[in-house]
């Protein structure tokens, strides 16, 4: 059975190792075994192309963007400290979450200033505390799933929007799925997602709420660098579409960007 939490967690540098693992309330924490996808991303990741974009989303769908001014290079790669304390539904939450509030707070103020951005990674024990009561937490197992098999598909649809992984980028990335026996269900999720085109009115339907819709634009963001015309094409018909204020969704991407800068 396919278990989208457990592979975005992977995709965002490896299972929980304690604490807040961004599981409905009462949940346990767990933690996972390193899997296949990890060695198809060191396999694709090594030549540095755009086939390294899956892989921790990082390196198998995101690793080729490493490096190149954006800050899907600080949240992507596998065991990067502070991100690996969370599963990756309490990473996202946590970003959506701080720029939300700062954001909320500041509209309150009628006339002030736009909120300066300075997210941060938090700890699993304060991921609890920030996401605990909040919509930005799951509240079933079902909803669990939901909101993660909706990030990643947020994460490989921007990853695919400037148009950069063709047949022959995906011929390949299947044909190393194959060689590493990559998880059957997680396999068939993720050829459906290559294969899919590019359609922001989908991914925007994935939202339920405006928490979900900010954290969505948050994942999304994080799959790409924002360095070509397309991708920020994409990022704006995709804002536009959730319904986020644009001065919002600039704020995310701030919030994002600092939070990368202090890890």
């Amino acid at each position: 059975m396919f278990d989208a939490k457990r592979l975005l967690d992977q995709f965002l540098g490896g299972g929980p190792r304690g604490g807040y693992s961004g599981g409905y309330p009462g949940q346990g924490s767990h933690g996972h075994a390193p899997s296949s996808l990890e060695q198809v991303t060191r396999s694709l990741g090594g030549g540095g192309g755009k086939a390294a974009i899956l892989g921790g989303l990082a390196s198998l769908v995101l690793g080729g963007r490493r490096g190149q001014g954006g800050f899907s290079s600080g949240f992507g790669a596998p065991g990067m400290g502070s991100t690996g304390r969370l599963g990756g539904l309490a990473l996202i939450g946590t970003l959506a979450y701080q720029a939300y509030q700062s954001w909320q707070a500041k509209q309150a103020q009628r006339g002030s200033a736009p909120p300066r951005a300075s997210g941060f990674i938090p700890s699993a024990d304060e991921a609890a505390r920030m996401l605990g009561g909040t919509r930005f937490a799951p509240s079933s197992p079902a909803d669990e799933q939901d909101r993660a098999r909706a990030l990643l598909i947020a994460m490989i649809t921007a990853a695919k929007a400037d148009g950069h992984i063709d047949p022959d980028e995906q011929g390949r990335i299947f044909g190393e799925m194959d060689r590493h026996a990559l998880d059957a269900d997680d396999k068939a999720f993720l050829m459906d997602a290559l294969r899919a085109p590019v359609d922001v009115e989908a991914v925007a339907r994935l939202a339920r709420s405006p928490e979900q819709a900010s954290e969505i634009y948050a994942a999304s963001v994080m799959a790409v660098t924002v360095d070509t015309p397309q991708e920020r094409a994409y990022l704006d018909h995709l804002a536009r579409r959730l319904g986020l204020d644009p001065g919002f969704a600039r704020h995310i991407e701030a919030t994002l960007t600092a939070a990368s800068s202090q890890r």
